[in-house]
């Protein structure tokens, strides 16, 4: 299983649990709902703005993690 079924899992989820259709999906996020059928199956090409236009409409959070982040955060409060 990779990452981005996984997302596309999620945002199909979300997106049923709200009870919404691919087109009221894509129309409340302003993309187009072929956009939203390629990320829920999982498309390996998409546009970054594009999906988080998406997980900002249903209300998920994306968080980048590494075993640098604190190193990272910590140079950028310096």
């Amino acid at each position: 299983m990779n990452e981005l079924s996984t997302v596309g899992r999620i945002v199909h989820y979300h997106r049923k649990r709200s009870g919404l259709s691919r087109e009221a999906l894509s129309r409340i996020a302003g993309v187009g709902k072929t956009a939203i059928f390629d990320i829920e199956h999982g498309k390996t090409t998409c546009r970054l703005d594009i999906l988080n236009r998406i997980l900002a409409t249903l209300n998920i959070r994306m968080r980048l993690d590494s075993p640098l982040m604190n190193e990272y955060e910590a140079s950028q409060n310096a």
